[in-house]
């Protein structure tokens, strides 16, 4: 692959990564609801799950997934039924009491972490979209395109991951003085739920 093949490909990665998606959405709404550590762990979380995408492409297992539509159906649909019950979740848990110890707080942060992890894992489009970009840079004839794909696919992930902090930092910024608010925090966290539900139906009716 030639720099100049692979600079088009980071930019290329780069504008898909601050496309607004579900997972961008997901992401905003925990820091916006919860603050910066929980949109930090969101962040860490899609990190991980792309690692399986990752994996899932030099297998070969995504081009399985997008050649068979039962496949893409079932995952789908467990992907939004799993929004659809976070969002749930959210709206019914009772808030939070301000005084927590160390081990509650490291409990709730795993819960972020995995739930986000999830989320990305169980979400088609993300291999999809490894599928259908990584292979228009992978050099054919080269005698190891597996390996190329590997490479391709952490270079997005490095990408992704300083990239989503950033954003979670502006966010914070903008959103702390509003979560420091009571009552503010209280619609936030509905907001969150309801965001949740959103993007768990909007999941369900996707096309490929």
């Amino acid at each position: 692959m030639s720099l100049h093949s692979y600079l088009l490909f980071v930019l290329a990665a780069l504008a898909l990564v601050l496309a607004p998606g579900p997972d961008m959405l997901y992401m905003l709404g925990r820091c916006v609801a919860q603050g910066r550590r929980a949109g930090i762990l969101s962040a860490l979380g899609f990190s991980l799950g792309g690692l399986v995408h990752i994996t899932a492409a030099v297998l070969g297992l995504s081009a399985l997934l997008a050649a068979s539509a039962t496949a893409f159906t079932v995952i789908k649909w467990v992907g939004a039924a799993y929004l659809v019950y976070l969002g749930l979740s959210t709206l019914w848990r009772r808030p939070a009491s301000p005084a927590f110890d160390a081990h509650a707080a490291g409990v709730r942060g795993r819960t972020i972490l995995w739930q986000a992890f999830l989320s990305d894992v169980l979400n088609p489009k993300v291999a999809l979209f490894f599928l259908a970009l990584l292979p228009q840079f992978v050099e054919r004839d080269a005698p190891h395109p597996a390996l190329q794909i590997l490479f391709l696919g952490l270079t997005v992930s490095v990408i992704a991951l300083p990239t989503n902090l950033l954003i979670v930092c502006c966010a914070d910024r903008i959103t702390g003085s509003l979560r420091r608010n009571a009552s503010v925090s209280l619609w936030l966290r509905k907001g969150l739920g309801v965001l949740f539900i959103a993007l768990g139906l909007r999941f369900a009716v996707e096309k490929i």
